[in-house]
């Protein structure tokens, strides 16, 4: 593919790092009204009205416990499949592991996908998201924050498609008490990812939405794979769950799944997941392969998921 990923620095003309203001924004009054009254629970739907969805004030941490306890913001559901016309014949699939018109079934994708000519329709913007309302700086990524799924990350994509990127892979910081030693959380259909991407498809339909297959962010050993109790790492085990990942962000809306976890066979299993589930129009990228590399630490501090023993080199 010829998407290839960037962090966008300051633009000439432009006041930004990334896409966010370089210097902080003054207000008219320097006064805070509190409002006493108890909070309701709403449905966000970023199409509704014009302007921002309204925070509740709450912290980082209160957001996250929320989530723990079960109790999940609402966000926009899924679209509907779309239905076939009158008379279409009923017909088995075709054992097909390869459709090239999967990148080609819409003019952003084929923008993004299209050979010999660089332009912001190639980049791949990658967001770092959590279940917070407020962006907090990620100490190791100078100018890089982790944005709140409802209103932080809204914004920076609406910023990054007025300059002609269209594309985004989201990187999820999952609450410690949600992840577990088989990160099961990875598939959950109103986890942190899937709830991101409906918003998202529900204020920009055709933004490219890219997401990050792996087990790391949702595991409590922060390995991309099940930990055996010897420290060997289960592949075939960890390729199940990966599969139930895609095919739930798939779910979701998302349009290319992007497994970086480095398991053997990942890429076939998932193809054959994703199609098992009416998903022949989804993409698979398999970006990385990480290793031990240094580069990906800042990437780990990002999303919490340094291993808490060993090393990723096999």
């Amino acid at each position: 593919m010829a998407s290839t990923f960037v962090n966008v620095g300051p633009i000439k003309g432009l006041d930004y790092v990334g896409f966010r203001p370089s210097r902080p924004l003054k207000l008219n009054s320097g006064r805070t009204q509190f409002d006493p009254r108890p909070l309701r629970r709403l449905t966000v739907r970023a199409g509704d009205g014009d302007g921002p969805v309204g925070k509740t004030r709450l912290s980082d941490a209160e957001c996250e416990a929320a989530v723990v306890a079960g109790n999940v913001p609402q966000a926009p559901p899924a679209p509907p499949k779309p239905a076939a016309p009158a008379g279409t014949p009923v017909v088995p699939l075709l054992p097909l592991s390869r459709r090239p018109r999967r990148n080609r079934r819409s003019p952003a994708l084929r923008a993004a996908f299209q050979e010999t000519s660089l332009s912001p329709a190639n980049f791949v913007y990658p967001l770092f998201i959590h279940e917070g309302q407020e962006d907090t700086p990620i100490g190791a990524m100078p100018g890089c924050y982790r944005l709140g799924w409802r209103h932080g990350l809204v914004e920076e994509v609406a910023k990054a498609r007025d300059v002609g990127v269209n594309s985004i892979v989201l990187f999820p910081k999952i609450p410690d008490a949600l992840k577990n030693a088989t990160g099961d959380e990875a598939y959950n259909d109103d986890g942190l990812v899937p709830r991101s991407i409906r918003l998202l498809k529900d204020k920009f339909p055709d933004l490219v939405i890219y997401t990050d297959v792996a087990l790391d962010p949702y595991s409590s050993d922060g390995h991309d794979g099940i930990v055996r109790e010897d420290g060997v790492i289960m592949n075939d085990e960890t390729v199940h769950q990966l599969c139930k990942q895609a095919v739930s962000q798939a779910r979701a809306g998302a349009d290319v799944v992007s497994p970086s976890d480095m398991m053997d066979g990942r890429v076939g299993a998932i193809r054959t997941a994703l199609d098992a589930e009416g998903f022949h129009h989804v993409s698979i990228m398999s970006y990385t392969a990480k290793y031990a590399s240094s580069f990906y630490g800042p990437f780990r501090e990002a999303l919490d998921s340094n291993p808490r023993f060993g090393d990723k080199k096999t």
